[in-house]
């Protein structure tokens, strides 16, 4: 029957399965996981079927380069939308850290030699001077510091929503009672992303950085009519009500592991190595088979949750399923083990303050305007942009102390502008040639070799992992590639039918979304797995 769990992973031999349950979740991806413990705590009976042999999904961490003690988190890294009450409503023993460094943004001066931009999450004299540095004045930092606030007074409307049934469009845009948020809503809801950003600030690399959240993981532009950024952005900027990304100490493994301890205390049943196969809908309870190295089986299960891509639950209910181009998904993942931080060519920021916050390469607000028009005629993106994100930095723990005093580093690079479409063809050979273009950038931007600082593995070979789109759908269920699952959804509901529900139902009775295809789900939030249990359990 597969492979059973006990606590953190460990494989044990457990007794045979229930022939019924009062839920099977399907996937164990962080949100499953959450949807698993919350109903387990209050004495359901739950079983969890994984496809891979080990748990997880997108958030779990593994030793990326087998010759070092470095766990890495090949898909998410960074935590902003998990709200505080699912961590304390189950007890979990997980905690983030705050980057000292917001954000790093190379440009070029007018002299022609490299600049800079720092944004320090603990010292704003810093951000501000910076700012002057780059711009000539602090007309733009006026600028910046009024778009934050834009962020926030949404947030504060946004933010509290997420764990409730959902609201209508109405009901929000009636609640902005103030100049400030009625602002922020025509700013974010309503028109393009791109008209606030070039209304509010002008210089060309800060209005580069601002649009890097509302492209991140989709194929979109600042004025993309359907805003599908302004979408992508809210997700990026409304978490805790500040929008911060936080680092989890011990890697994301520390959230599934946490996860699993109260899964576990609470007698949720896991099962690897089981792929299901299909959901077969009855009057009390539906059918859930699945396949294991053993053979075929089923269980019988009041509830399906389903932590899966729409492709997947399409299949599993036998419905009907088109890849929409709506939903495709725009990225690249590059994991990297470095022996010690690139010097910079910019004067007068440290890599270590550099690295620590969002690293940006190549995004620009008009380089990301050619890099889509590249993009969209079928030519892989020439710079190509990206943004670099350092765990080890702020928390050192994923490494083994043997190498955190040696100075090791871990770097993941997340890249934009490169849709599913791109790598439809040639894949392979496209794969390498986007590891160069990311390769070239950075030594455009590092004084010495980049490839230089990297660890090399046992055969000589630098340690790189890269992930396309077609990598991350094939490995871990996502269409298309669409770490959303699919296109980003607004915080209200679009359709009246959906006013007032949890935006999980699948039109199946007692099936339900608890992944990121829920309306409200994608990033590392645990939200839909929360909202999905909420609905067995309230209805």
């Amino acid at each position: 029957m597969g492979r059973r769990f006990s606590n953190r992973l460990q494989a044990v031999t457990q007794p045979a399965l229930r022939s019924n349950y009062d839920a099977v979740v399907v996937g164990s991806g962080h949100n499953g996981l959450v949807a698993a413990a919350y109903l387990a705590r209050v004495g359901k009976c739950v079983l969890v079927l994984e496809r891979n042999a080990t748990l997880g999904g997108a958030t779990a961490s593994k030793k990326v380069f087998p010759d070092y003690e470095a766990y890495l988190s090949t898909y998410s890294y960074l935590v902003s939308l998990l709200p505080p009450k699912i961590i304390a409503d189950l007890g979990l023993q997980f905690e983030t850290k705050r980057r000292k460094t917001a954000s790093f943004t190379p440009y070029t001066k007018p002299d022609g030699s490299p600049g800079g931009l720092v944004l320090s999450n603990v010292d704003p004299s810093r951000s501000q001077a910076s700012m002057a540095e780059m711009t000539g004045d602090d007309r733009d930092w006026a600028g910046y510091q009024h778009f934050v606030a834009l962020e926030q007074a949404l947030a504060a409307h946004v933010w509290p929503s997420f764990l409730s049934p959902l609201q209508s469009r109405t009901t929000f845009a009636s609640s902005m009672s103030t100049d400030l948020e009625r602002e922020a809503w025509r700013s974010f809801v309503e028109e393009p992303l791109g008209t606030a950003i070039e209304k509010i600030v002008q210089h060309d690399a800060l209005r580069g950085l601002l649009m890097t959240d509302g492209k991140i993981g989709v194929f979109t532009r600042p004025d993309d009519p359907t805003l599908l950024q302004n979408r992508c952005f809210l997700y990026h900027v409304v978490g805790g009500g500040d929008g911060e990304w936080r680092v989890p100490v011990g890697g994301m493994k520390s959230l599934v592991e946490s996860l699993l301890d109260v899964c576990h205390s609470h007698g949720v049943e896991f099962l690897t190595g089981a792929e299901a196969t299909s959901v077969s809908q009855g009057a009390k309870t539906h059918a859930v088979s699945f396949r294991t190295d053993s053979g075929d089986h089923a269980v019988d299960a009041t509830h399906v949750l389903l932590n899966a891509g729409p492709r997947t639950s399409a299949r599993l209910l036998g419905q009907p399923w088109q890849a929409d181009p709506a939903n495709e998904g725009s990225v690249i993942k590059i994991n990297m083990l470095l022996r010690r931080l690139p010097k910079l060519k910019a004067k007068g920021v440290s890599p270590e303050e550099a690295f620590a916050g969002s690293f940006h390469i190549d995004e620009g607000y008009g380089q990301m305007l050619a890099s889509y028009a590249s993009a969209s005629n079928g030519q892989l993106p020439d710079p190509a942009p990206g943004e670099i994100y350092c765990h080890t930095l702020t928390d050192p723990s994923i490494l083994s102390p043997e190498l955190a005093q040696q100075g090791y580093q871990t770097l993941t690079l997340f890249g934009l502008d490169m849709p599913y479409r791109l790598f439809n063809a040639d894949h392979d050979a496209k794969r390498q040639h986007v590891l160069e273009l990311y390769l070239a950038g950075l030594d455009r931007l590092c004084d010495g070799s980049f490839l230089d600082c990297l660890a090399r593995d046992r055969n000589g070979d630098p340690c790189l992992e890269i992930k396309t789109p077609q990598d991350i759908e094939a490995e871990i269920d996502m269409d298309q590639g669409n770490i959303f699952h699919d296109a980003p959804s607004w915080f209200f509901a679009e359709n009246t039918e959906d006013v007032g529900t949890w935006g999980v139902d699948t039109g199946v009775p007692r099936v339900y979304r608890a992944g990121s295809s829920a309306l409200r789900g994608g990033a590392v939030s645990g939200i839909p797995g929360h909202n999905a249990a909420m609905r067995v359990l309230l209805g």
